[in-house]
């Protein structure tokens, strides 16, 4: 199987979060991969994980990885066990247990530093208030959830940009694409 350097730094933001928040379930886990990723986006002009996340009822789903969950492929099986535990009052909650160590080296330093921020910052944060932070107004979510009525549709990253950061920042994605094509000739 290959395995992009994308779905390695996937499983080990997986890995990453499950080590350093509690309460993780995969109500939270979509929410922190949510973040790193818009959040990155917005930074760079790319996201982290190059996963896509739907606009369903509950917030932002990364369909593939939810869809992928309850048969993992060998390589995130390899790495990350899920399972399910009791939770009085509400469904199962799906629980991620590490089954290797974290591997800092698939990351740059602006990833790492987004990803240890958003651990602190949503530490002790459960689900529900997680849900709470990505609907608010004018976030990518309640825009195509709510404003446009897109209901189980792909939310585009540009959305996490104002405006005027879109264009400066498919500016400076044109340039950067350029030196990258002028460096492989």
């Amino acid at each position: 199987m290959l395995i992009s350097h994308e779905r390695e730094k996937l499983l080990n933001a997986i890995i990453f979060f499950a080590k350093n928040t509690s309460y993780l379930g995969k109500i939270k886990l979509w929410k922190l991969l949510y973040f790193l990723d818009f959040e990155h986006f917005k930074e760079t002009g790319r996201s982290v994980t190059g996963m896509s996340y739907s606009a369903w009822p509950m917030g932002p789903v990364p369909v593939a990885l939810h869809n992928e969950v309850s048969e993992p492929a060998e390589d995130m099986a390899a790495k990350i066990r899920f399972g399910s535990k009791d939770v009085k009052g509400t469904n199962a909650m799906l629980t991620v247990t590490p089954l290797v160590d974290f591997d800092p080296s698939h990351f740059s330093k602006r990833e790492l530093r987004l990803m240890e921020r958003l651990a602190a910052d949503f530490y002790k944060t459960k689900a529900d208030d997680m849900i709470e932070a990505t609907h608010l107004e004018n976030q990518p979510w309640h825009k195509i959830y709510n404003e446009l009525g897109l209901k189980q549709h792909e939310i585009p990253f540009d959305l996490a940009l104002r405006t005027q950061e879109q264009e400066e920042l498919r500016h400076v994605v044109r340039e950067r694409d350029e030196v990258l094509s002028n460096c492989a000739h």
